[in-house]
């Protein structure tokens, strides 16, 4: 799939498992989910979900952050042998999820910084800022980004499951690049078969554009309508 549609992948997913999580225990993290929470898990769920494209020098998330991002996107492409192979597999999910964790384990401080750099990514992803203009997309994306991380601070989000959403956002890459017709080696590198090939949809096509991600946009509204206790949220008229 394309990065808007990984990144609306990602929101519709943490979305649609918040009346499950909320109030359990999972892996040793209690999940309590109020409106901040669910709000900075989709974004950090939208900006996971691009990051196991960092294999390919065309993509999303390779772009976000100029020539920082384009030497990681050189190195992930040699690590984990070129795109759509190791970066797409349970084992990256788990390496990625576990080493984000460790670092919310080791500084509150380095959390905020990834959840900016997250929250950047996945703005990006759903083409937030105009594209005629890179200088000013990047400012309004900057902007944007700035705004919603310190709101989430102010809030007091506590991002003791940012581990396991970042895992989860690359699952949901996952699924979503399943079901297209390149399918994903999510076994690798034990194995390089590919999961879905030959059966999904052609990525970027009217499948895709016309069904897939109206469906999700529309998902993401009827979520927030569910989920938001909106009547306490808006102010008395």
């Amino acid at each position: 799939m394309m990065g808007h549609a990984h990144a609306l992948s990602g929101i519709v997913g943490w979305m649609a498992v918040v009346p499950f999580l909320d109030g359990q225990e999972f892996l040793g993290v209690r999940f309590d989910l109020g409106p901040g929470e669910i709000v900075a898990g989709s974004l950090v769920c939208a900006g996971a979900a691009l990051i196991p494209d960092l294999d390919a020098k065309s993509s999303t998330i390779t772009n976000t952050y100029g020539f920082v991002t384009r030497w990681l996107s050189a190195l992930f492409n040699w690590m984990f042998d070129g795109h759509r192979n190791g970066t797409h597999s349970l084992l990256f999910a788990a390496l990625i999820g576990g080493l984000t964790q460790a670092l919310a384990m080791w500084s509150p401080m380095a959390v905020q910084i990834f959840v900016f750099l997250l929250l950047g990514i996945g703005f990006n992803g759903l083409g937030l800022g105009s594209d005629k203009n890179s200088v000013a997309a990047s400012v309004i994306n900057a902007m944007a980004t700035g705004a919603v991380t310190l709101a989430l601070f102010t809030a007091g989000v506590d991002y003791s499951w940012i581990g396991l959403a970042v895992a989860f956002g690359c699952l949901l890459h996952f699924g979503g690049d399943m079901a297209t017709e390149l399918g994903v080696p999510l076994m690798w590198p034990i194995s390089k078969y590919r999961v879905g090939q030959n059966i999904g949809f052609t990525t970027d096509g009217k499948v895709e554009r016309n069904l897939v991600t109206p469906a999700m946009a529309i998902s993401v509204v009827l979520l927030s309508l569910y989920l938001f206790p909106w009547p306490e949220l808006l102010p008395e008229v």
